[in-house]
């Protein structure tokens, strides 16, 4: 009987040490996942902190470059008479009649501004200004038919 109760006394004292290191693992791993967590958490706050500024930043610069663009005919820089300026905005900015203001168009001027550090053409202005260049530019009239 003595050997029965001592291997009932070690087999209980085994699955009692087999749950007691299963669950201490557990709360090891859970621990350890719930600081990943609040890791990752915190990260991502950051990173969408950073993201909202930037895109508030960007939108800012876009809004700026705009304005510029229109008041650019009011600027000191800008060379022409303001009156002789059209705002077009898209896919160029301006188009300027020098002379116009005076009833004798010189010759036409398509400008395109531009703001903030990376001061490049897209691909389409880089088009339009090689259309311009090449002289593949011309004149239509288009005259609405009278009513009789």
């Amino acid at each position: 009987m003595e050997v029965a109760a001592l291997i009932a006394i070690i087999v209980v004292a085994a699955i009692l040490g087999f749950f007691l290191v299963y669950y201490a693992t557990r709360l090891k791993f859970e621990r350890k996942f719930r600081q990943w967590q609040e890791a990752e958490r915190l990260r991502w706050e950051a990173e969408k902190e950073r993201v909202v500024k930037e895109a508030i930043s960007q939108s800012r610069a876009v809004l700026g470059g705009k304005f510029t663009e229109q008041m650019a005919p009011y600027l000191p820089e800008f060379n022409y008479d303001p009156t002789e300026a059209r705002f077009i905005g898209s896919p160029i900015d301006l188009i300027i009649f020098p002379g116009l203001a005076k009833g004798e168009p010189e010759e036409i001027v398509i400008m395109e501004i531009k703001t903030g550090k990376t001061s490049q053409l897209t691909p389409q202005e880089r088009k339009i200004r090689q259309l311009i260049e090449d002289g593949m530019v011309r004149w239509e009239l288009l005259q609405k038919p009278q009513e009789e």
